[in-house]
């Protein structure tokens, strides 16, 4: 016999770093594979951009939040 419980549904937060951080690597491996990088100081910069970008999206989101 199932059980008829009402659960209040539990949805986290969107780590915002996580993401846009998780989708640059993605996108950096891609451009790797395909050669459309080949300079290293182009990818770092990429990478350092990217995640100060990362960064600062995570702090608005938390100061939006009100965490």
């Amino acid at each position: 016999m199932p059980r008829d419980v009402d659960r209040p549904s539990r949805l986290h937060r969107t780590d915002w770093m996580a993401l846009l951080s998780g989708s640059l690597f993605v996108v950096l491996g891609i451009l790797i594979i395909t050669r459309a990088i080949t300079d290293p100081l182009v990818l770092v910069s990429l990478l350092v951009v990217g995640l100060g970008f990362a960064g600062l999206v995570a702090i608005v989101a938390r100061v939006i939040r009100g965490k």
